[in-house]
Parts: structure tokens; sequence; C-alpha cells
């Protein structure tokens, strides 16, 4: 069954850190292409951070880069997302998602949603000043 979980979220101050977890279920592990999305209330989801799992090319939303770090486990089922120096603007729902295989690898940085078409059910990130 194809299955992501996110899990990691909660509520921080500004300036804090929290690391998000995505476990994914084998049949998707050896996905070409994962990625973090968010969406703020009121706003549409957004591509946050990706990671292209041959190579490990990694490619950040500019509002992130330098403060978030997406990674992948040794075992490939579970990718992470480092996030330091919170700002209230962060606050959102955080999805993690996946490239089915036999979709082909999405143009970098792989922000476009449509290409994506494993999604888990989110975690909520709140950050206060």
């Amino acid at each position: 069954q194809v299955q992501l979980v996110e899990s990691g979220g909660g509520s921080v101050q500004a300036g804090g850190s929290l690391r998000l977890s995505c476990s994914v279920s084998a049949d998707i592990a050896s996905s070409n292409c994962m990625g973090w999305f968010r969406q703020a209330p009121g706003k549409e989801r957004e591509g946050v951070a990706t990671i292209y799992t041959d190579g490990g090319y990694t490619y950040y939303d500019d509002s992130v880069k330098g403060r978030f770090t997406i990674s992948q486990g040794n075992a490939k089922n579970t990718v992470y997302l480092q996030m330091n120096n919170l700002k209230p603007e962060d606050t959102a729902m955080y999805y993690c998602a996946a490239v089915p295989m036999g979709w082909g690898t999405p143009v970098p940085p792989g922000f476009e949603q449509r290409d994506f078409g494993y999604w888990g059910q989110g975690t909520q990130v709140t950050v206060s000043s």
C-alpha cells in the first residue's frame, strides 16, 4: 500500500528549529524525486524543497535557502526537512510528496505539483513571533 506519513511538526518561537520526517512505503522508496510542499492559511500550496534521489541533487525555494535542508535516510524510506531559524511566515501545513515510478523525472527544481502523484496528509508547523 502506497503511503507517506509526515511527523515532526509543532509550535516553536521565531528563530527555533524543527525537523520534519516523512516515512514512505517500500513501493515508493525508489522514487526518483521527493519533495516538501507547504500551504499557509488562505494561500496556495507551494514547493519548499526537492531531492532528486539519483545523484542527491537538492533544490530550495528562495524563501528557505540557507535555513532548510532536505535529505534522505540511508534506507531511502525516510525523507527529512531540517528547518532552522524559523520565521512566522514559515507557518503552514507541510506536505511530503513523491513522484511515482514510471512518471518521469520532473524538470528541476521540481516544484510543479502535478508531477507528484503521491502525497501525505500533512503536518502543521506554527512559528510565533
